[in-house]
């Protein structure tokens, strides 16, 4: 991941009627396909008597072209999962789960109905969701002398960084995780503290990302 993005923090349960057909939204953080399994089961369970349980989910950034998915659970094709996903990019919310539960009310909507109300379902519920800022952080690696661990802590938290681990040995190593925009910076500050001799190196977790931010 290179950039910041919003992702979600919160669950959501918002209903629409629409000609007597019961459209049941649920939101909820989603970090992976299995996240999104996981909700689906468990929401079948809790309505067993609905007439379809209708998906679309984010892994990643809502812009971003991978990490999605959707399903039409039997409603005609095209007519739920894929405005429900539409809904989720254009709320601009990542990592998030939509699950739209049908209770049908006896009166058929329509292809363009069925859009509308999966569609108009999800961003419905979207204007209750709240969000927070996921940072695009990179993992480095830093070694440095005992007298010099306080000053590098101290630039650290100037950057909204964090250490990851940290071995005492005839040096100290320092797994840090930094913000990807205050990379550069935090190189140079090291620099100038160390007359050149403190340098980042790279990590065996280069693309890990934290949330440090809301």
């Amino acid at each position: 991941m290179s950039k910041s993005f919003l992702i979600a923090v919160n669950e959501v349960e918002d209903e629409l009627i629409v000609n007597r057909s019961r459209f049941i939204c649920y939101l909820r953080p989603c970090e992976s396909i299995a996240d999104a399994k996981l909700m689906l089961k468990e929401l079948q369970q809790l309505h067993p008597q609905a007439s379809h349980h209708c998906q679309a989910f984010l892994t990643k950034a809502a812009d971003d072209s991978q990490g999605y998915g959707f399903s039409d659970d039997g409603e005609p094709s095209g007519t739920a999962g894929k405005p429900m996903l539409l809904a989720l990019q254009g709320g601009g919310i990542g990592q998030v789960c939509a699950i739209v539960v049908r209770y049908f009310g006896g009166k058929k909507l329509g292809t363009g109905g069925l859009q509308r109300a999966y569609g108009g379902s999800v961003r419905q519920a979207l204007t209750l969701l709240q969000s927070k800022i996921k940072i695009a952080m990179v993992h480095k690696t830093l070694a440095c002398q005992y007298s010099q661990v306080d000053d590098v802590l101290h630039l650290l938290r100037l950057i909204d960084g964090e250490v990851v681990s940290q071995q005492y040995q005839q040096n100290v190593v320092l797994q840090l995780a930094i913000p990807v925009a205050k990379l550069s910076l935090i190189q140079e500050q090291l620099h100038t503290l160390s007359a050149g001799q403190l340098q980042l190196t790279a990590s065996g977790q280069e693309n890990k990302t934290c949330n440090i931010k809301t």
